[in-house]
C-alpha cells in the first residue's frame, strides 16, 4: 500500500505514520511544503528507530507526486464529509492513500476531483472537530490491509494472547 501525506504540519503525527508504515511495509510518500524540518526531534522520537526500515519519498509538490503516478494509479482521499465510508471502499495492493494537512485537510479541488473514491471516517459526537491524523491512517490502511488478507504478514503474530 501507499500512503501519502500531502503538506503534514506535525512531526509527531508523520513520525507515527513513519512508524506504521516501516510495520506493515507501506509506501511513504511526503510531499511538501511541510510544517516542520526533516531532521525535527519530535518527528525522530516519534518515528524511533524506524525510520532506516520506512520505504519513503520526498516530493516537492502535488504536480510533481501525481506526475510520477503510474497509469491507472488509483488514489483514495480521506477527508470528513467524504460521500462513502472508509469501510466500503474496494482497495487494492497499489492504491495510494492520501490525507491532508492537520489544519486545513485536503484541497477542494483534489475531493472534488476524486469524488468517487473521497472517504469519510464516521465520527458520532458532533462536538469533537476531528481525529488525530496518525489514527486515521492506522484505520484506513488496517482496513486496506485487512482486504489484501493481511498478506505479508510475519508467521508467530497471529496467535492470540493468552487470557490474563
Amino acid at each position: 500500500m501507499n500512503v501519502v501525506l500531502l503538506e503534514p504540519e506535525i512531526p509527531p503525527n508523520t513520525g507515527n505514520v513513519a512508524r506504521l508504515c516501516a510495520a506493515t511495509r507501506s509506501v511513504l510518500h511526503l510531499i511538501e511544503p511541510f510544517g516542520f524540518k526533516l531532521d525535527d526531534a519530535a518527528l525522530k522520537r516519534a518515528g524511533m528507530d524506524y525510520w532506516r526500515h520506512v520505504d519513503w519519498k520526498r516530493w516537492p509538490d502535488w504536480q510533481t507526486f501525481r506526475a510520477q503516478l503510474p497509469t491507472g494509479a488509483r488514489l483514495w482521499m480521506v477527508e470528513s464529509d467524504g460521500p462513502k465510508c472508509y469501510s466500503t471502499a474496494d482497495f487494492r495492493p497499489d492504491d495510494y492513500i492520501i490525507f491532508g494537512r492537520e489544519t486545513a485537510g485536503l484541497p477542494k479541488v483534489l475531493l472534488e476531483e476524486n469524488r468517487d473514491r473521497w472517504l469519510r471516517i464516521p465520527m458520532f459526537n458532533p462536538s469533537a472537530r476531528s481525529l488525530n491524523l496518525s489514527n486515521c491512517v492506522a484505520l484506513v490502511l488496517f482496513e486496506a490491509l485487512r482486504q489484501q488478507g493481511f498478506a505479508g504478514e510475519l508467521p508467530g503474530f497471529t496467535e492470540p494472547l493468552p487470557p490474563a
